[in-house]
Order: C-alpha cells, then sequence, then structure tokens
C-alpha cells in the first residue's frame, strides 16, 4: 500500500495526477523489451503490440523466463519498461535538429544501461557514445550490456564520480542525465520504493541531482542539448529543480517531441516544458522528461580533440613488447586480419589487444586520461602465452568480426544453456580443433576452444546462468 503522505502530496500537485495513486495500486506494471535492429531484429515469441513512441519496442503479452532465454543473452532484445525506450524518439529528433552529422553523447547515469544503448542506436553513423556509472558494481553491469548488444565499437564505458567531467569542457552535442531519484514512478512494481519514500528522501536527491547537472554542463557545448529525466513525480526533482537549473545557467527549455503520443501528460508548471509519463494513462511506469538547450552558437563541427597520443606496446616485466613482432604466433597483424573493417587500429595494452575506432581514437585518449574507463573500444584479443585467444567482445560486437574467420558451429537450445552456464561442450568428431565460434539460431553465441575429446568454454565466467531450470 502507498503511504498516505504519499497519496496526499499527489493529491496537492494538480489535476494531471488525479487517480495516478489508485493506478499505482491497482494496476499492473507491463513488460517490454526492444530489440536489436543491428541484429536482426529478433522478436520474442510473446511480443504483441509496439511502442507508440520506440520503432523497435514491443510489449509482451506474458513474461517469459528471460534468463533461460538464449537470444537475450546474444543481445538480439534488451528488457526494458516501454516508458523510457521514449528516449529513442528524442534523440532521434535532436540528431536532426543537429543536422544528421556524427555526434557524441554522455549518458551520466547509465547503468544497467537501456536507455544508453537506446540512445546510441538513436544517433548517426559514426557517433560515440559516453556511458558513464558511478557505482563500481553497477558500472560492470552496463559494460556487460555494453558487449552483449554488440556496441562497444561506439560506447565508451566509464565509472566514477560525474565531477570528473567537469574538466572536459565543450566535449558532447547531447548529454543525458537520467538522474538517481526517489523512485516514485517504480512504486506500482517495486515494493522496496512504497517503503522507503519520505520527504527526506526526495531533499537529498533533489540535492545529488542538481550536483550531477552542475558537474556535467560544462562537457556540453554551446548549442547542445541536454536531456533530463527521473522516474518519479514530485515536483521538488523534477520541474522545480530543472526549472531553477535553466535560469541559473540561462538554458531554454526545448519542445520534447512526446506531446502527440497518447497519454502523455505536458507539465502544467510555469515556464517549464516537460513531458510525463503516468501509469493508467500510458502503458509502462512513471516518468518525468524535459530537454534544455545550451546557450550558445551550433556549430556544425565537434570541438577539436586533444592532439592524440602515440602508444607504445606494453612493456612485459623483461622490458620486451608485450606482442613480439618476430613470433607470428602472436603476431598482432593475425589480429588485424580477423577485422570485417579497416576503420579500427589496434592496440597493444598488457595482454589485451584492442581496437579503436579511428574515427575516435584522440577523443577517447583523452577520455582515458580524465576517467577510470573499463570499456573505450572493444577488446578482441587476449595474448595467453604463445595464443592470441579471441574475446566475447569480438564475437558480439556487431560488424566487427570477418565471418570466414573462425569455424562456426551451430547448436541447439540445451547446448546453448550449457555454453551459458559455462558448462564443458562435446563437438562432432569432424570440428577442426582450435577456436570455434558457437551460434544459435545463426546469431553468434560465443567461443570454444576445441581440443578433440571436448571443448574448452570461453564463456566469461562473471556472466554466466546460476539459476536453475
Amino acid at each position: 500500500m502507498l503511504k498516505q503522505e504519499f497519496k496526499d502530496m499527489l493529491a496537492s500537485m494538480g489535476a494531471e495526477f488525479s487517480g495516478l495513486a489508485e493506478s499505482l495500486e491497482c494496476t499492473q506494471s507491463e513488460v517490454s523489451v526492444r530489440v536489436n535492429i543491428s541484429k536482426g531484429g529478433t522478436i520474442p515469441p510473446v511480443a504483441g503490440n509496439a511502442v507508440p513512441w520506440c520503432r523497435e519496442g514491443y510489449y509482451l503479452s506474458e513474461r517469459p523466463s528471460f534468463t533461460f532465454d538464449p537470444a537475450m543473452h546474444q543481445g538480439l532484445y534488451y528488457v526494458q519498461d516501454a516508458s523510457s525506450m521514449c528516449l529513442y524518439h528524442i534523440i532521434s529528433s535532436l540528431s536532426e535538429r543537429l543536422g544528421g552529422r556524427p555526434l557524441r553523447l554522455l549518458d551520466a547515469c547509465a547503468a544497467p544501461g537501456g536507455k544508453t544503448l537506446c540512445a546510441s542506436d538513436a544517433l548517426p553513423a559514426e557517433s560515440l557514445t559516453v556511458a558513464n556509472e558511478f557505482d563500481f558494481r553497477r558500472a560492470e553491469v552496463l559494460r556487460e550490456n555494453v558487449i552483449k548488444w554488440g556496441a562497444t565499437s561506439r560506447v565508451v564505458v566509464s565509472r566514477g564520480d560525474t565531477a570528473r567531467f567537469s574538466r572536459l569542457n565543450d566535449c558532447f552535442d547531447i548529454v543525458c542525465v537520467d538522474a538517481p531519484c526517489s523512485g516514485e514512478g517504480m512504486m506500482r512494481k517495486d515494493a522496496t520504493a512504497r517503503e522507503q519514500w519520505n520527504r527526506t528522501l526526495i531533499a537529498e536527491c533533489a540535492e545529488r541531482q542538481r550536483q550531477i547537472l552542475d558537474n556535467v554542463w560544462p562537457s556540453l557545448r554551446p548549442g547542445g542539448f541536454l536531456v533530463y529525466s527521473t522516474c518519479t513525480f514530485n515536483l521538488a526533482e523534477n520541474e522545480q529543480l530543472i526549472g531553477n537549473f535553466a535560469t541559473d545557467h540561462n538554458a531554454t527549455f526545448e519542445d520534447t517531441g512526446l506531446s502527440g503520443f497518447p497519454g502523455i501528460v505536458p507539465s502544467q508548471f510555469p515556464g517549464v516544458k516537460a513531458a510525463r509519463f503516468l501509469p493508467g494513462r500510458i502503458r509502462g511506469e512513471g516518468l518525468f522528461v524535459c530537454i534544455l538547450c545550451k546557450p550558445g552558437a551550433n556549430e556544425d563541427v565537434i570541438p577539436a580533440d586533444m592532439p592524440s597520443t602515440t602508444r607504445k606496446p606494453a612493456k612485459s616485466k623483461k622490458g620486451k613488447s608485450a606482442v613480439s613482432k618476430n613470433n607470428n604466433a602472436i603476431n598482432p597483424a593475425i589480429v588485424q586480419n580477423w577485422l570485417a573493417t579497416t576503420d579500427m587500429a589496434l592496440e597493444t595494452r598488457g595482454d589485451a589487444i584492442t581496437a579503436l575506432p579511428v574515427a575516435h581514437a584522440s577523443f577517447i585518449s583523452l577520455l582515458r586520461q580524465n576517467l577510470d574507463t573499463i570499456l573505450a573500444g572493444p577488446d578482441v584479443a587476449t595474448i595467453r602465452g604463445r595464443d592470441l585467444v579471441p574475446t566475447h567482445e569480438l564475437a558480439m560486437t556487431t560488424g566487427l568480426l570477418r565471418p570466414d574467420t573462425f569455424p562456426q558451429y551451430e547448436v541447439d537450445r540445451p547446448t546453448a544453456l550449457r555454453y551459458l552456464r559455462r558448462e564443458a561442450i562435446v563437438l562432432e568428431a569432424s570440428t577442426p580443433r582450435g577456436f570455434v565460434l558457437l551460434t544459435y539460431n545463426d546469431n553468434p553465441l560465443g567461443f570454444v576452444k576445441n581440443l578433440g575429446n571436448r571443448a574448452n568454454n570461453l564463456y566469461p565466467a562473471p556472466w554466466r546462468i546460476l539459476k536453475s531450470l
């Protein structure tokens, strides 16, 4: 049950919130997914109506066991609340306003990654997204989801306080702040959100939200756009906070472009343009979203980077390069032949060989100097002794692996689940020895090293399925 103080607050906020408390108590949450167009756009069998504001989103008629669906682990779809998918519509529209050129986007509060991937997919080709998460554990989940989605060549993941972005002046065309909040919009499906709610929590969240906005504002270039959102209803974390911020920074509110969709409610707060998703009026959870434009000229060029740094191969303890050019077994040129694109430059860092997008290499160097990056270009190979071991990132990243590089072996669903549990896999005797790419329904699942009598499972150990059927 909702706290009476919370109900009283909703009743005092205006007619647009009429009936919201009843909807939170008496209606059920929707289940929805966004499909990965870059991997073929596989739609789950239980998919129903499309999400109106996201061409890739679908409501499901029931909640399947996602954990035991290999397609989810392959990054063919992502389980995401329909309301938050509005970011696809917003970023698509802002990209058009910015001329359809390659852009840089910062998602400042990114975990677990649904909004990051939604925003990245909506950007023009050759764009780059930086996804940051304060909490280190959640940052690892974010990294995992970016890898599975196949977006490692266009999404950098960092972790830590957003204060670090205050040093990156005028670097991003779009900054998204889906701010940590009191979670009122999640009360329909989250008992913890109902239990922990109080006025003190609202005040604490509003203070943290203002700090985040102050931290990231310098990184937004003049003429760029800030997309601010929360999953809560109260005015203190939404209209009041963002209205004061806009006034303090001489920013202007922009139309979200969402008012044409049935059920989405425009804010009635004076001077603020925003959209609200209210359970009971739309098929989704609670969300507040608005757009600010930073004053200044809207240039058609990305700000110049700092000079790129030419990095030498990492040194071993013996003082030699970690990759010896005289040893063909671990020559990095071999890895270059694995790639289906020439737009990626290889870099050796310790025992990892990373593919950096050439167009963003100098900017990624700048990010590494200022942020704690945990994913900056896909690691495509790991050096183990005299072996170059292909990585899961190489298997998952869309369009990165040349199709004829490794033998492929199609598995059935029980075998796919054994692989995802990181159990031993046995392949047919005719399967070539060495590294083999397993596929399920003709989509990459991951690598094994076939030894003949058995195959070593190379699925990342922290990601393995632990639940029982």
